[in-house]
């Protein structure tokens, strides 16, 4: 049985686009949440041209010096009209239109792949990533270590009067208004999100911490944030107000 609906308070802390799967992706100042999900998160991808795995989209599960390249629209660019721009690793900078710039890529991680514009990526469809910083803070104290929230690769990241993951346990029919705009967990794969690999490796995929996960999945099922779809399309910008009705 469902308990009582509470309030929580709050603010946006944090916004984030990964505009290129797997790769580092870009804090934002404000952005536009619709039916996309967080416009121009997930809008492009690579996709693996090796002949055992041609056709198949390219994560950092298979190769994590993916996250040694970055994409970006720019902090101030809330609802981007056009490709990305690439960040090589060693900090240059490449257009996603450039025909060498799928070759630069390959050179890098050591294989043929293909540059494409695939809107709404994001592995449980057109969502938004949901993290709390009262979660994160938490979880660097039971853990003893810094935790990069980046490790978790969010959309919103709140700072709420919620007790730290609380989110855990916030079942369908959850909402969260940040001014305009509303998200619910609602439909397939929304929920507390249940964390893959990825997490584990730093934000740079230069060093991986196996501890992280295995402490996730004993302490905390698994789960980090909550995934969420947006049912009233709208802007949110940095320190705009949100307010968390939990369901449990």
């Amino acid at each position: 049985m469902r308990s009582e609906v509470l309030e929580f308070h709050g603010t946006v802390a944090g916004l984030y686009r990964w505009p290129v799967k797997s790769l580092a992706g870009e804090r934002i100042e404000a952005a536009r949440l619709d039916e996309r999900g967080l416009a121009g998160d997930r809008s492009h991808v690579l996709i693996d041209r090796r002949p055992k795995h041609d056709g198949h989209v390219l994560t950092v599960r298979q190769n994590a010096a993916l996250l040694g390249w970055g994409s970006f629209y720019g902090p101030d660019v809330a609802d981007p009209d056009g490709p990305p721009a690439l960040r090589t690793p060693d900090g240059g900078e490449r257009s996603w239109s450039d025909p060498t710039t799928a070759g630069a890529l390959a050179c890098s991680l050591g294989f043929p792949l293909e540059l494409r514009d695939a809107v709404g990526s994001q592995d449980r469809g057109p969502t938004v990533h949901v993290t709390m910083e009262a979660s994160r803070a938490e979880l660097a104290q039971e853990l003893s270590a810094p935790v990069e929230l980046e490790r978790f690769r969010p959309n919103v990241h709140l700072s709420l009067d919620a007790p730290a993951f609380a989110e855990e346990q916030w079942s369908a029919g959850t909402t969260i208004t940040i001014g305009e705009v509303a998200l619910e967990v609602v439909g397939d794969d929304s929920g507390p999100c249940i964390r893959c690999a990825v997490p584990s490796w730093d934000p740079a995929g230069r060093e991986r911490w196996p501890e992280l996960q295995r402490w996730l999945i004993n302490k905390h099922d698994n789960k980090f944030g909550v995934i969420m779809r947006v049912t009233r399309a709208g802007a949110v910008g940095i320190g705009d107000t949100a307010t968390a009705r939990p369901i449990e």
